[in-house]
């Protein structure tokens, strides 16, 4: 997904501890449907290697509407693309051509680079259609962020599911609760589709460096406060915290092994220098990035100023 600008998300610091900080996603219209920016923040840029956090929906889209999002390019990262409603096809400039479902993964390193694109596939455009769903990005090691692009799809039935009293833990990427997903990350990954019936209680797994929990349905307790949809709770390391559901919700699980140096982002492009950055800027104004077949005509051009 291409990145505009948006408001700085709401943080605050809390005396918890468990949590070190509470991320509020800022709303954004992104030209029909609505997305909460969570990451980057003021505040807190990454937790583990996630650079950027954006829950999209819920939205219904009435009978001939949908997403259009026009090819655009990503130089060193990796999108994750992870849906509860919905339907959309991702095409990209390696020549992948994939429908993405409700508990599909959709892993796509950009690397060097990359150009894709994300629509509603027009056969679905002719009845109303919900979209809810979560894009992340992950920044890539620096022995990775040239590497050649690449996409993986991993359909539902192979992410693997861990069953606990009034919980499910679909574990999208990464390792989690004895689980490790079929998803190629590049560093250790925390990822983790959590849906908790109301009154169930969860301890978030504690065998990785950093960790957050999104609220991105219903609403959850821990510590003596109540998080509804929109907010992350950013974990201190090594410390074990349980939320409980005050109704049936669902959370997402963030996290992994902090990053080595820094990293830049601007528009769509990460990078541990602005001089990468500075040449894809120039590579896609120039249009010298690989086209994607079959949806070549139309592109999002470079923000200027």
């Amino acid at each position: 997904m291409s990145i505009t600008p948006a408001h700085e998300p709401v943080c605050s610091e809390l005396p918890s501890t468990a949590i070190a900080l509470v991320i509020e996603g800022r709303g954004r219209d992104l030209g029909g449907f609505s997305v909460r920016r969570v990451l980057p923040s003021m505040q807190r840029r990454m937790v583990g290697p996630f650079i950027f956090f954006d829950h999209m929906g819920p939205v219904d889209f009435p009978a001939g509407h949908g997403i259009d999002v026009r090819p655009h390019p990503h130089i060193g990262l990796a999108t994750i693309t992870y849906l509860f409603d919905g339907v959309f096809c991702h095409k990209d400039s390696t020549g992948s051509d994939q429908v993405i479902v409700p508990g599909d993964v959709n892993w796509m390193i950009a690397g060097r680079g990359i150009v894709h694109s994300e629509r509603t596939p027009p056969e679905l455009r002719k009845s109303p259609i919900k979209l809810h769903g979560v894009q992340t990005w992950v920044a890539l090691p620096l022995d990775q962020e040239e590497t050649s692009p690449r996409f993986e799809h991993h359909p539902g039935r192979t992410i693997p599911v861990v069953h606990k009293p009034g919980v499910e833990l679909c574990v999208i990427a990464g390792s989690a609760y004895g689980e490790r997903a079929p998803t190629g990350v590049l560093s250790e990954t925390l990822y983790v589709a959590a849906r908790l019936e109301a009154d169930a209680e969860l301890s978030v797994d504690d065998g990785h460096e950093e960790r957050a929990v999104y609220v991105a349905a219903g609403s959850v307790e821990c510590e003596g406060r109540a998080f509804g949809v929109g907010a992350m709770l950013v974990l201190h390391a090594s410390v074990q915290l349980t939320v409980r559901a005050l109704e049936p919700s669902l959370l997402m699980l963030v996290g992994g092994a902090r990053l080595e140096g820094k990293r830049e982002i601007e528009w769509n492009f990460v990078a541990s220098s602005r001089e990468l950055i500075d040449r894809a800027k120039a590579d896609w104004r120039a249009q010298r990035f690989a086209k994607i077949p079959n949806d070549d005509v139309e592109h999002i051009p470079l923000p200027e100023g």
